[in-house]
């Protein structure tokens, strides 16, 4: 006989006990003689205490089952109970994945059952695979405090490296008389590639907010990991060097420098003149300035040669404010206008490529933080990027220090 099961028939037998004894000491008043109220609150405490100690064994056998499960199996296949009418719905987006998730969240269901119930996916560290609706309430927020995301031509590949073939010019053709030999002129081809790097952070909750079934747990989570994972990609977006990140527009091997400024820490009308030309006619078509604040309040009080400010404020709705006429956007990771720093950048910015490898992770660690009653949250995912055709975005550097 399991332990389990053990106790569960002492739970029984006293239970019964406890209501015998109740009876014997019940007046003809229908009350409990005052002499065995203590010892009948001893008894049914006991009772009390046998299921809280069977419910903590039932939560490790299913624990125990949930760690011997298989660590490296790939989200596929339909679940075996209510799969979806449509076939091409994704496992991650059933309604029975999501409510498998959530338990898992909360420490509540049999993980046992749930993992033979769902085709549930797991990275090579143990991670759960994000479901379809908090995926997306997740980029959302990642959006919201990421505006390069929005810029940038984001792919997603499930591969760990994704080749993309780059041409390198066009060719020409060239006017020939008649029986004249047509001459050659080949296209040159070029490969740049993006790779997956990890990117992670971790969140503590109290089992109290974890319990509380009014609380909205997925909206915290969602904005506490976008709010941090948001600011990590987009620094890397703009400022990253490419070791064990994405390579930033600002790096060596990003926008090129179109104008250096005559002054360490202000520009001039003539500097993003030269900077707004500097970049192709066929790119200056969708392209968009970008620096922090801090420069934005130097690029308010510059006029061009007639007197007029080149900068404009966005008076209508989801219409952004303008530089020279075209939209300009700040970010926090931008560089200040100071000695050496590349303090405005203006282009294309959808050859920027950014490439999620598949979907963020998600991990429930229940016994790091278990002292202080609290759980651990960790979410994972695998991005890389990378401008992909540097002459697309140009960038106004300040002078050099003395």
């Amino acid at each position: 006989m399991s332990k389990i099961l053990e106790l569960r028939s002492k739970r029984k037998a006293l239970w019964e006990q406890t209501k015998a004894f109740l009876e014997k000491n019940r007046g003809e008043n229908g009350l409990v003689a005052a002499d065995a109220v203590e010892q009948y609150n001893r008894m049914a405490k006991e009772v009390t205490d046998l299921g809280d100690e069977i419910e903590r064994l039932e939560q490790q056998e299913q624990l125990d089952a949930q760690m011997s499960a298989p660590t490296s199996v790939p989200v596929h296949g339909t679940p075996k109970f209510g799969a979806p009418k449509d076939k091409e719905t994704r496992p991650t987006a059933t309604d029975e994945y999501r409510n498998a998730f959530w338990d898992m969240i909360r420490a509540r269901g049999n993980y046992g059952e749930i993992h033979n119930a769902l085709s549930i996916g797991q990275d090579s560290e143990g991670g759960y695979t994000v479901p379809d609706e908090f995926e997306r309430r997740l980029v959302q927020v990642l959006e919201e405090n990421n505006i390069f995301r929005g810029l940038a031509t984001v792919i997603r590949t499930s591969s760990g490296t994704r080749k993309i073939p780059i041409a390198q010019d066009d060719g020409e053709a060239t006017w020939i008389d008649e029986g004249e030999e047509i001459p050659e002129s080949d296209t040159s081809f070029s490969q740049t590639m993006l790779s997956a790097y990890k990117l992670g952070t971790m969140i503590k909750i109290s089992n109290e907010l974890l319990h509380d079934s009014a609380f909205d747990l997925a909206t915290y989570i969602a904005q506490r990991f976008g709010v941090r994972m948001g600011n990590a990609e987009e620094k890397a977006f703009i400022t990253g060097d490419g070791v064990g990140k994405p390579t930033g527009i600002l790096d060596d091997a990003g926008a090129q420098v179109g104008v250096t400024a005559g002054a360490v820490d202000a520009v001039t009308f003539d500097e993003i003149f030269k900077l707004y030309y500097s970049l192709k006619a066929p790119y200056r078509g969708k392209a968009q300035f970008l620096c922090n604040e801090a420069l934005v309040l130097q690029l308010m009080t510059i006029k061009d040669n007639n007197g007029n400010y080149i900068w404009k404020p966005g008076l209508d709705i989801a219409k952004p404010d303008t530089l020279l006429n075209r939209p300009i956007k700040t970010s926090a990771f931008m560089p200040a206008p100071a000695a050496g720093n590349k303090a405005l950048v203006f282009g294309d910015y959808s050859y920027y490529w950014i490439a999620d490898r598949t979907n963020r992770t998600f991990r429930r660690l229940n016994e790091l933080y278990a002292r202080t009653d609290q759980v651990g949250f960790l979410t994972t995912q695998r991005v890389d990027g990378k401008l992909i055709l540097p002459e697309a975005v140009k960038c106004l550097q300040m002078k050099a220090g003395a």
